[in-house]
């Protein structure tokens, strides 16, 4: 990246722990200072039995959807340990942290959208026009979004989910941040899902609600853009996928008022 256009400013991240490096080294890159503060933590599923009784059963699929790279990490580190992955069953997924995810696990030639990474994009390509009869797994923690499921069954498939962790709300100290905040340390926001973005509300207090109006918050879809204008946040900006997208958004935005 050229120039240091984050130069100084302070750059909250909330992606899961184990997540947030490679966005953390690409802020650093462009001179931002990292503050990281997960909003979301990534454990296993409490009951793991009707997970494992599904992988066990995968060759009678006809197709495997994995949401993110959580369920790619999360439900082939499961697989690899259990089984051969079935050569015939055919692989999507949304966006491509998680294609590069699969290739870590030797998958390949993974239906997935351009530009877009969600699951309206996913449903408009043509492999998924014509379902009838298909059975369609899909990886995804626990509770996700039904929209991609529901759309499907609409469309003649056979779905079933396969929930290979859950999703919670860290414990973590805020003081940290709110004090940063308070001597205007705290430049931007960076949010990589809904439920992120909720869980970030409620872990920062009402002093820290007090200043999220006035922060600008940088958000990878439309639709997590919504919610954080329905928190009152002023400043949103819609950036495009993944950490490269969000750090050129970062980098336009503040570089553009240098």
């Amino acid at each position: 990246m050229r120039g240091q256009p984050l130069k100084g400013k302070g750059i909250v991240v909330t992606r899961p722990a184990h997540q947030a490096q490679a966005l953390a080294r690409l802020i650093q890159g462009a001179g931002g200072r990292v503050i990281l503060f997960p909003a979301i933590e990534i454990r296993d599923i409490e009951d793991p039995g009707p997970f494992t009784q599904l992988i066990d059963r995968l060759d009678e699929f006809d197709l495997a959807v994995f949401v993110s790279p959580n369920a790619v990490e999360r439900g082939m580190s499961v697989i690899s340990a259990r089984r051969k992955f079935p050569r015939r069953l055919q692989v999507a997924t949304v966006g491509g942290g998680s294609v590069r995810a699969l290739e870590q696990f030797g998958i390949t030639g993974v239906i997935a959208p351009q530009g877009r990474s969600d699951s309206e994009a996913l449903l408009e390509l043509p492999a998924f026009a014509a379902m009838s009869g298909r059975r369609v797994v899909i990886f995804r923690g626990a509770g996700g979004r039904e929209l991609l499921g529901e759309s499907l069954r609409g469309r003649g498939a056979v779905v079933e989910y396969a929930e290979c962790y859950r999703r919670v709300k860290p414990a973590l100290d805020v003081a940290p941040l709110l004090e940063a905040w308070s001597r205007k340390g705290v430049d931007a926001i960076t949010v990589t899902s809904s439920e992120g973005l909720r869980n970030f509300a409620d872990m920062i207090g009402r002093g820290g609600r007090e200043r999220l109006p006035d922060t600008p918050l940088f958000a990878p879809h439309p639709r997590i853009a919504e919610a954080a204008h329905g928190l009152g946040v002023r400043k949103v900006i819609v950036t495009g996928p993944g950490d490269e997208g969000m750090v050129t958004g970062l980098s336009a935005y503040f570089g553009a008022q240098r």
